[in-house]
């Protein structure tokens, strides 16, 4: 096993120099802090692991650690390790133990509430779309604050601990959003995202009749990003069973950033210019029926998508393609805007292969809804080169840049 520390991995075993080193997990599910006593002065480092539960101990055996993976997705992995510490010598008392125990949930709570209460202060909740007014608007988290009143308590299918377990959530109900900023006539559903690019889909007619919530607390503390924070939709399950049996567990959408009412209107922005769909609808026209690799809403087969290609849209901006760089494509969910998680093209394959910005699907050609990450998604022939892989398959695609 080996703990974290920035860019370096250090094994989580004792030394020769500091045999009373034990290895100490803090039992929540954020920012998992490693206590390794000896350990840390021999290292000059504490460590941390992500996502983790320690169930069991003991003085010579580390036992069970249970890891938690879970994208919106009832995903749970156990990893049974055990690390032998039989050559120290000089070992603590269950009593020491305890007291670092102790330490270690202290001062990971102390961790969690500063982070959750640090990225609450950072985070926004922008909803378009289909609104009254058809404009975005961007809360910020005093007005998200504001406007969170309201109360749900019901079991989270999502805290594998204690999925029974009854939790008070504080938020802001999505009918009040519904009524104060309206939806245009003919809308019939509404789509939250998510940071990671997750996203969920539920009737305009049952967010209006139910207190589905976007939640901002749980039991009085924000809730930590581990769990759903800083803004996690809720449905009330225990007042209204009924919802369950139409909308199960992965309805529980982590880390919501944006609330899209119906679906927008297409808009795709290149350097200062925006083309929207009868822009790009004079431009030539491709198909490929390719399977998808997007992960929501769409079939498991092949697909027809219909689209325009990057390298024409790139040519009625007025850019030109340079000999080598890449082509940066931004979507809506936040993690594309952190350059580590952006999906670059390489130049050549823009130039030479069928990279599309697919706007239509199907043998009907409808118009890809926000359901299914629409209204543009990035599709790619699969004649391209095996550089771009399926993660290159994005969903709510908003701009395109090139890059040296």
């Amino acid at each position: 096993m080996t703990g974290y520390r920035g860019d370096k991995l250090f094994p989580l075993l004792p030394t020769p120099s500091y045999c009373d080193s034990f290895i100490w997990l803090s039992p929540y599910l954020e920012n998992w802090t490693i206590f390794v006593h000896g350990v840390k002065q021999y290292y000059g480092a504490d460590f941390r692991v992500t996502n983790a539960n320690l169930y069991t101990s003991s003085r010579n055996i580390f036992n069970v650690v249970k890891f938690r993976f879970v994208e919106n997705l009832p995903l749970v992995i156990l990893v049974t390790s055990i690390v032998y510490l039989g050559s120290c010598a000089n070992q603590p008392t269950d009593q020491q133990l305890e007291v670092w125990r102790q330490e270690a949930i202290a001062r990971n709570a102390e961790m969690m509430a500063n982070n959750a209460t640090k990225m609450q202060q950072q985070w926004n909740l922008v909803i378009q779309g289909e609104t009254a007014t058809g404009q975005s608007v961007d809360l910020n988290w005093q007005q998200i604050q504001a406007l969170a009143t309201n109360h749900v308590r019901t079991p989270d299918p999502l805290y594998v601990l204690n999925p029974h377990e009854i939790f008070d959530f504080r938020g802001v109900l999505v009918s009040t959003l519904l009524k104060q900023f309206g939806a245009a006539s003919g809308v019939t559903d509404v789509t939250f995202v998510s940071l990671n690019s997750y996203h969920v889909t539920l009737s305009l007619q049952d967010l209006l009749a139910y207190p589905i919530t976007l939640a901002i607390a749980k039991n009085g503390q924000p809730i930590p990003r581990d769990q759903g924070g800083p803004i996690y939709l809720v449905l009330p399950y225990a007042q209204y069973p009924q919802l369950k049996q139409k909308y199960n567990e992965s309805t529980w959408a982590f880390y919501v950033s944006h609330m899209v009412v119906g679906t927008e209107p297409v808009q795709i922005s290149v350097g200062r210019r925006k083309f929207n769909l009868t822009d790009l609808d004079k431009l030539p026209q491709v198909t490929i029926n390719e399977t998808v690799g997007y992960r929501i809403a769409w079939p498991s087969g092949k697909v027809k998508l219909h689209g325009v290609r990057i390298r024409d849209v790139l040519a009625l901006s007025g850019e030109k393609l340079p000999e080598q760089g890449t082509i940066a494509v931004r979507a809506k969910p936040p993690i594309y805007r952190d350059v580590a998680n952006q999906v670059r093209l390489p130049v050549s394959e823009v130039r030479d292969c069928d990279i599309l910005l697919a706007t239509r699907w199907g043998d009907e050609r409808q118009l890809i809804p926000a359901k299914m990450g629409g209204p543009v998604t990035l599709a790619l022939s699969s004649q391209c080169a095996a550089t771009t892989s399926q993660s290159t398959w994005m969903t709510f695609v908003e701009e395109l840049t090139i890059r040296p």
